[in-house]
């Protein structure tokens, strides 16, 4: 558990089988972002469907490179992500990979002080969060949330 704590931190500094197959995952995060957001005194947050497209990117792409990383093996940062995605203004993303589900993919994110400060910052009100599995045919997802304006 502490070394998936100690890989989760170091993703909130900012063979897929089946590409999408996470996508659509925003409207089952909407409870717990709605939770999350409402308890500390902060707006809901409403779906996007650009940021979840940039988000099933990564996903997809982390899976397929069997790593977390911000940035992608075509040298795509974060920025440059989410301007060819026409997402503008400020953004934040967390990525984490695991066998987990959305409730503690959720939980282990609020325990990590980056990945809290992206969920709780009040210039967010849209998220997009997919998922992709690793493809070797286990449990293991690699998990994308993109907010922004």
């Amino acid at each position: 558990m502490a070394a998936l704590g100690a890989v989760l931190l170091l993703a909130a500094c900012q063979t897929a089988k089946v590409p999408g197959e996470g996508g659509g995952a925003s409207a089952s995060a909407a409870t717990y972002l709605a939770q999350i957001r409402t308890s500390n005194g902060l707006g809901r947050m409403v779906a996007d469907p650009r940021l979840e497209k940039a988000a099933l990117q990564q996903a997809t792409y982390m899976a397929r490179a069997g790593l977390m990383n911000h940035t992608t093996g075509m040298g795509r940062d974060f920025a440059s992500r989410m301007k060819a995605n026409e997402v503008q203004g400020a953004a934040a993303e967390n990525i984490a990979h695991g066998r987990m589900d959305m409730g503690k993919l959720f939980t282990i994110w609020m325990n990590s002080p980056g990945h809290r400060r992206n969920m709780l910052d009040p210039r967010f009100g849209r998220y997009g969060l997919a998922y992709v599995r690793d493809g070797s045919g286990s449990d293991v997802k690699y998990w994308a949330l993109v907010l922004g304006r």
